[in-house]
């Protein structure tokens, strides 16, 4: 009785090993025939068993399903991601070459949909490819560089976080060597995919001069995104932490230093944003943005002759800079609230009336002199709806009425 036991589950194995063997074979015949649908459903049956089949079975299984969910680059969705989690369970020298060749079809086709999905600034279907190919190809992680940038455009601020934390501890720097030659008929600098391409390119004198340039760094950056991530989400404090490491790895780097500077604006550390942007300026200082952002915050310090020199030094570096215009005419009406104070609390002596006259004087020379700095924004952005309500106000006291009615007419 027990030896009958043990022949009839050796014969429930042979059976189901046949089978399995028999499902995988329609599958491999559907597959070869571009039946893909035919094929992922021939090994169905075979799923639930996968856990007894031998290695080399089982890794014929996982291919043929990658292979059919694929589908000859048809595949979407959830097809393609099951085909991914698929392919990286084959395991073996037998499949070695037919898995990465597969890989490398998956990973063109993923590539391509996320770059798609990028034109399209349909980031999260771009984020999720990004980080399929890398899931895929461990080792060019520049794919989980753009898979956590574009999760960070999503906003996806909890996987952009958990990704470039990643990148972090996986020390990526980005940092690669590219390749350029000159193309003898356009006459324009082209980039190629490798040196071998380019010296190729060199050698059929198709292009000439070649040159090649290391990136920079990405490290910072992606302390500055993590920075930027604990900054949106309010935790200021491991925002502050993220950035000053980063300064301490690139003490230079302008754009750290102004990261930490709006962060310390945020948290209402004006002394600290001051010093910080006052340290960029210095090692840049025909950065026009810069010197606007010292102009606001010397304003709010109610240092109003530093706020105007600032602004008039962000308009010497870039004449169109319409805020710094803006900006510093409010500075200058700001003026005019106490003089009209003044004004209306004079009584009718001789004295006072000849005081309000002075007072009418200074007034309508404080107006004259804001006109040229709204009209110089006009020429700018002749639509400025500010900008043109604000000279009917002036041109109105002044009692300009055809040039009143000339502004009027823009609104």
């Amino acid at each position: 009785m027990k030896n009958n036991t043990i022949v009839a589950l050796a014969l429930s194995v042979s059976v189901f090993s046949f089978a399995q063997k028999k499902e995988l074979k329609l599958a491999e015949k559907a597959i070869k025939a571009k039946n893909f649908s035919q094929a992922a459903t021939a090994l169905l049956p075979v799923e639930s068993l996968v856990g007894s089949l031998d290695d080399n079975t089982k890794n014929k299984y996982y291919y043929l399903k990658s292979v059919a969910l694929f589908a000859n680059g048809e595949g979407k969705g959830k097809d393609l991601r099951e085909s991914v989690k698929a392919i990286k369970k084959v395991r073996g020298k037998e499949y070695r070459k037919l898995s990465n060749a597969l890989k490398q079809s998956i990973s063109s086709k993923l590539i391509t949909k996320a770059n798609n999905a990028l034109k399209k600034k349909k980031y999260a279907v771009a984020s999720n490819n990004f980080e399929q190919v890398y899931n895929l190809k461990r080792k060019d992680t520049s794919n989980l560089f753009n898979a956590a940038e574009t999760a960070y455009a999503v906003p996806n601020y909890k996987k952009a976080l958990k990704l470039f934390t990643k990148l972090q501890d996986l020390g990526y720097t980005g940092i690669e060597t590219k390749y350029f030659a000159l193309n003898k008929v356009t006459q324009k600098t082209e980039e190629f995919s490798s040196k071998n391409a380019r010296d190729i390119a060199v050698k059929t004198k198709t292009h000439i001069v070649p040159t090649q340039k290391i990136s920079e760094s990405k490290k910072a950056d992606i302390i500055k995104r993590i920075g930027s991530i604990h900054i949106a989400e309010g935790n200021n404090d491991k925002a502050i932490e993220a950035i000053k490491t980063a300064r301490e790895n690139d003490p230079d780097n302008i754009s750290l230093i102004i990261t930490e500077a709006n962060l310390h604006y945020k948290m209402g550390h004006t002394e600290e944003f001051k010093n910080l942007l006052t340290k960029a300026t210095s090692m840049d200082p025909n950065n026009a943005d810069l010197q606007y952002n010292l102009g606001v915050i010397s304003a709010e310090s109610k240092d109003v002759e530093a706020a105007k020199n600032y602004y008039d030094k962000a308009i010497e570096i870039n004449p169109n800079y319409v805020a710094a215009y803006n900006n510093k005419a409010v500075l200058m009406l700001a003026e005019e609230s106490s003089i009209v104070e003044e004004m209306q609390s004079l009584g009718t002596s001789r004295s006072e009336i000849t005081r309000f006259n002075a007072l009418k004087i200074e007034r309508e020379n404080l107006l004259k002199s804001v006109i040229p700095v709204y009209e110089k924004i006009l020429a700018i952005d002749s639509k400025n709806k500010t900008a043109v309500s604000t000279l009917i106000g002036i041109h109105n006291i002044l009692g300009n009425s055809a040039k009143v009615n000339e502004l009027k007419a823009k609104l």
